[in-house]
């Protein structure tokens, strides 16, 4: 998972996560055939554990906000789904397997816990949020995001999670 999260599907080389590994890259290709079933299975592996949301949908928006605020502080390890999310989906098939899985296992579990109607829409606006901050915080490092307190961020993106769960959503 490492090389897929630092140098993303294209910069991440079967030799490279090979040598990683401790491995052939020729015993990589044949337990796993290609370089892009390795990452079918590390995306696979990442997305699938739930995690991130609580299973409580009362307590969602604020588990989540947690959640994201202390995976993404300055100090957190950064290799992960999100680095494998952002690194790799320049390339379009690395992209589909991440969406593939990011729908099966985060999606599925998120859409759950809403409610109807536009539960789906709610789940890619709940997703497209924690991905912002994610990027903000801890790729980009604007000052506000890194230096505000925990609590403080925690509040605000856990009400802006909370409004996208209780507002109607006009049909268009």
């Amino acid at each position: 998972m490492q090389a897929f999260a630092r140098y993303g599907y294209d910069g991440a080389g079967v030799r490279d996560i090979a040598r990683d590994a401790g491995v052939t890259a020729m015993l990589i290709n044949r337990y796993f055939g290609s370089k892009e079933q390795l990452f079918a299975e590390v995306v696979e592996a990442a997305f699938a554990p739930p995690a991130f949301f609580a299973s409580d949908p009362e307590a969602l928006a604020r588990d989540a906000a947690h959640n994201l605020i202390a995976l993404s502080a300055p100090d957190a390890e950064q290799l992960g789904r999100f680095p494998i999310m952002l690194r790799s989906v320049p390339n379009p098939r690395a992209a589909q397997i991440v969406r593939d899985a990011l729908a099966r296992h985060v999606g599925r579990r998120l859409a759950a816990q809403l409610p109807e109607p536009d539960r789906h829409l709610r789940t890619e606006l709940i997703l497209s949020v924690i991905a912002g901050v994610w990027l903000m915080r801890s790729v980009i490092q604007t000052p506000e995001l890194i230096e505000a307190a925990p609590e403080r961020l925690t509040d605000a993106v856990s009400a802006v999670i909370q409004t996208i769960i209780d507002t109607p959503l006009d049909p268009c």
